[in-house]
């Protein structure tokens, strides 16, 4: 092979430079590169490689960033990122001061709209067109990239169907490759699949209907064709569409073999492409397993049981359940509105819901909790994976809201477990009858319990709704902490050398709050410490804070927490030093009280 031509691009201008016969080199060169830093530093790898060609076309024949891209979700844009002058410090990816593993606009001009959560780059895309309608200019173009699953959800559906009666100057491009992070369901995915057998929806076609020009399906790996149709399309005006096939995983056999374990496989073997496994012996389980295999062993003895996740069945550990009970467990998409109401009408004929959405992607049904759920007062049980600090996917996914977001909602219980144990005690305590709804929230990554699976799984307990507990004692400061974060709490508290003046409280209820507990606490300590892995302002802190307001007790609140701003990319263990809640940290507030 001639002489390296990645090493020359940093900007699509360089791109644009070469003569198009020289395109498939750099395609070879840009997956390459990619699977040689993702083999090492970890992140999404099969989204990427499968839009290689399509990244690489829409560069050269556009003229970015005067036109505009938005990738929907991001997790394909590590192409992108390393064309446009991001190549150098690319291995920094999802670190900590490194950049982000998204689109984001503060980091560079060709990130024209920050991205993280799906199904958000037709109505971008839509605006940035009539606003340059607005301003006079016609030729500006707004391409809009997104995926077969994304493209199913809602907010999709309505951008196409304003944009189909506009005269914006805007392009949506599928990238149809039958999968998002598990693989694409519903008749739109049936739909598609006739599209590309050549069936009758050809003819049909619902996306012509809706006032696009309508091209393809094309070979999305097929460098010429995509840019051959994409300077046919650069002449069209008004709202247009391109079907493009591709492969995810595309130029690595397992990725494309395994899509789903190759989405963000971790640390693998970048020429055979082995996952390099971590010795997982007597680990503790993951918290998602610890939901998963709970709510399948319970729905084996309660018929009324039913499951739903807005296209997490692997990621939320629905997939036992789905597996085993196929007409009681639905993967509903990327539809976490449909997935709420879905579980609210499911509750009002008796069934017991357990709704299973990532803290962040929740966010985006919160008009359906308050509305469909809890005014009605459906005793819905909503599981959130993935609470707190998620790591390096960074500020679009940190589970940082959800305390404060839920907790102002009547009749809502909001749970937050200390461990794996109290995890499945109360998934079971809900499925017994509750009066009211109940979030649960809980993070990524393993529990603490090395004998859970052995010793524990399937030995229920029913809680008591509102009720705390006081895991140490002490007689000068008290500190309360909700979820996981007692673990380090306790860690602090075993290393510090007067152990006798911090009494330790777990407050598992958010709300209903313990108020029994909490009066004997401020009549007994002068000095409260409230942490939480959640933000400071509206949360549990803030709801000791007002409980304590208005009972006149004048004890001093201390709130840890995250603080009030967008935490970017790092380990957790990174971003819970940055927010002085890690051991660490916690162990010298407690040894200079």
């Amino acid at each position: 092979m001639s002489d390296n031509l990645l090493s020359n691009i940093n900007n699509p201008t360089d791109l644009r430079l070469l003569d198009e016969a020289q395109l498939p080199q750099v395609a070879q060169e840009l997956r390459d590169f990619i699977i040689d830093i993702v083999a090492v530093k970890e992140g999404h790898l099969g989204a990427s490689l499968g839009v290689i060609e399509l990244t690489i076309a829409l560069h050269y024949v556009f003229d970015t960033p005067n036109d505009l891209l938005i990738w929907d979700v991001g997790h394909q844009a590590y192409g992108h990122k390393i064309l446009t002058g991001r190549r150098e410090n690319f291995h920094t990816n999802r670190q900590l001061g490194g950049i982000s593993g998204f689109p984001k606009r503060s980091e560079s001009n060709y990130d024209t709209f920050g991205v993280g959560h799906s199904s958000t780059s037709i109505s971008a895309a839509l605006g940035m067109a009539i606003a340059s309608n607005l301003k006079g200019d016609f030729n500006k173009q707004h391409i809009a990239i997104i995926g077969d699953a994304s493209i199913a959800s809602g907010m999709a559906f309505e951008g196409l169907n304003h944009a189909g009666v506009t005269d914006a100057n805007l392009l949506v491009i599928l990238n149809d490759n039958a999968i998002g992070i598990d693989p694409s369901v519903g008749a739109l995915k049936q739909y598609l699949t006739a599209v590309k057998e050549g069936k009758n929806p050809r003819q049909n076609n619902m996306i012509k209907s809706l006032n696009f020009d309508y091209s393809g399906p094309i070979d999305g790996h097929d460098i010429f064709a995509v840019i051959k149709e994409l300077k046919r399309l650069q002449k069209i005006k008004g709202p247009k569409f391109l079907h493009l096939i591709t492969t995810k995983g595309k130029g690595l056999q397992q990725a494309e073999e395994d899509q789903v374990k190759y989405h963000a496989p971790g640390k693998f073997d970048a020429t055979t492409g082995e996952i390099i496994t971590k010795q997982e012996e007597n680990l503790p389980p993951k918290y998602q397993d610890v939901f998963g295999l709970t709510v399948l062993d319970l729905a084996r003895k309660n018929e009324k049981i039913i499951g739903i996740t807005p296209a997490m069945p692997s990621g939320s550990s629905l997939k036992f359940m789905m597996d085993a009970f196929p007409e009681r467990a639905f993967d509903v998409g990327i539809a976490e509105q449909h997935a709420v109401t879905l579980a609210a009408g499911m509750a009002t004929q008796g069934m017991i819901v357990y709704c299973n959405i990532y803290s962040t992607f929740l966010q985006r049904a919160y008009d359906q909790i308050i509305h469909d759920v809890a005014l009605q007062n459906l005793p819905v049980i909503f599981c959130l994976d993935r609470a707190g600090l998620v790591g390096e996917d960074g500020s679009t996914h940190h589970g940082v809201f959800d305390l404060a977001y839920l907790r102002c909602i009547p009749n809502l219980i909001v749970h937050a477990p200390r461990n794996e144990i109290e995890l499945q005690n109360i998934l079971y305590t809900a499925q017994l009858g509750l009066a009211n709804p109940i979030a649960i929230r809980y993070p990524r990554g393993r529990g603490v319990i090395n004998n859970w699976e052995q010793d524990y799984k399937g030995n229920y307990q029913k809680i008591s709704i509102g009720a705390s507990s006081r895991l140490v004692n002490g007689d000068k400061v008290a500190v309360l902490s909700t979820g996981t974060i007692a673990q380090n709490v306790s860690l602090a508290l075993e290393e510090i050398i007067d152990k006798n003046k911090i009494a330790h409280y777990d407050f598992p209820f958010v709300k209903p709050l313990d108020e029994n507990a909490l009066h004997t606490i401020f009549k007994t300590f002068s000095k409260v410490i409230t942490i939480e892995d959640g933000t400071v302002i509206g949360g549990f802190g803030s709801a000791i804070t007002e409980f304590a307001a208005s009972h006149h007790y004048i004890s001093m609140i201390t709130i840890l927490g995250i603080p009030d701003r967008f935490i970017e990319q790092g380990t957790v263990n990174e971003l819970q030093q940055y927010c002085k809640i890690d051991v660490k940290s916690l162990k010298e507030l407690f040894s200079s009280l």
